[in-house]
């Protein structure tokens, strides 16, 4: 009988300990993926600042063409009136 009972005590604590075990090995992996998940949030929030650098440069120097570009209008149509009153 004593024999029994110490089998049913071993099984039982081995059934229970592989349990801890599963919920245990559940908890670390939704951590590691939670960690792994704000390390990409920074690393796409990174890359958002990035692009918006870019684009407020972008911005600057379009409008810095486009006042060259108005600039060089400006000289054209001088360069054409000449011509003209040159004809």
């Amino acid at each position: 009988m004593a024999d029994k009972a110490s089998v049913f005590l071993l099984v039982t604590i081995l059934v229970l300990v592989t349990i801890i075990l599963v919920f245990a090995m559940k908890y670390f992996a939704a951590l590691r993926q939670a960690s792994q998940r704000i390390a990409s949030d920074d690393g796409y929030r990174a890359l958002a600042d990035k692009a918006a650098r870019a684009q407020e440069t972008s911005t600057e120097l379009l409008g810095a063409i486009n006042s060259a570009l108005t600039r060089i209008e400006t000289r054209l149509a001088n360069v054409e009136k000449v011509l003209k009153e040159v004809e």
